[in-house]
């Protein structure tokens, strides 16, 4: 039994005229808006179920004021509605002027997604502390100190690098892979 290589697999692929359906997708209007629509529709689900669970959480109890709990609803539901908005928007977004602009809407939500889910291990690190009846007093200062660093970190080195611009908006099957 013979081994075939991958060029030799390939081959009757290509010929077949197959290999063209991610182009086809990347360069048809009418697949580029049904990703970014389910992209939406997706972020805005999540969006609106942070939101519902935000209000539960303060109508049960609001004496409590801005606990870690509401804060970590109120960040999925930024993350979330500005990347759905980010996603219908598209086309709009890709046209802004100046470039930083852009620049932000298409990175901010990373970094509040990384903040986030930053503040849920500072959640849990502070219920870990506690349950072993020992100080949390180091923990918040440590979670904003990263958080500092984190963002210091991708204004200064991917903001002014061209080589780390990922707008992959004229890809709505990376966006689709990438964002699910």
């Amino acid at each position: 039994m013979g081994r075939y290589g991958v060029d030799e697999a390939v081959i009757p692929y290509n010929l077949n005229g197959e290999s063209n359906w991610w182009h086809d997708i990347n360069d048809s209007p009418l697949w580029q808006d049904r990703i970014f629509h389910i992209l939406t529709a997706l972020y805005g689900l999540v969006a609106v179920i942070a939101l519902v669970q935000l209000v539960r959480i303060h109508l049960r109890v609001p004496e409590f004021g801005w606990t870690t709990q509401k804060v970590f609803h109120f960040l999925n539901f930024l993350v979330n509605g500005v990347r759905g908005l980010v996603f219908i928007f598209r086309r709009n977004v890709q046209d802004l002027h100046p470039e930083i602009v852009r620049h932000i809407l298409l990175d901010m939500p990373s970094l509040v997604f990384f903040t986030t889910y930053a503040l849920l291990v500072l959640f849990w690190a502070e219920i870990y502390y506690q349950a072993r009846a020992e100080s949390t007093d180091g923990l918040r200062p440590i979670f904003f100190t990263i958080n500092v660093a984190v963002y210091s970190i991708q204004m200064c080195f991917d903001a002014f690098d061209k080589a780390a611009d990922l707008n992959v908006l004229n890809h709505p099957v990376l966006n689709f892979i990438y964002y699910l």
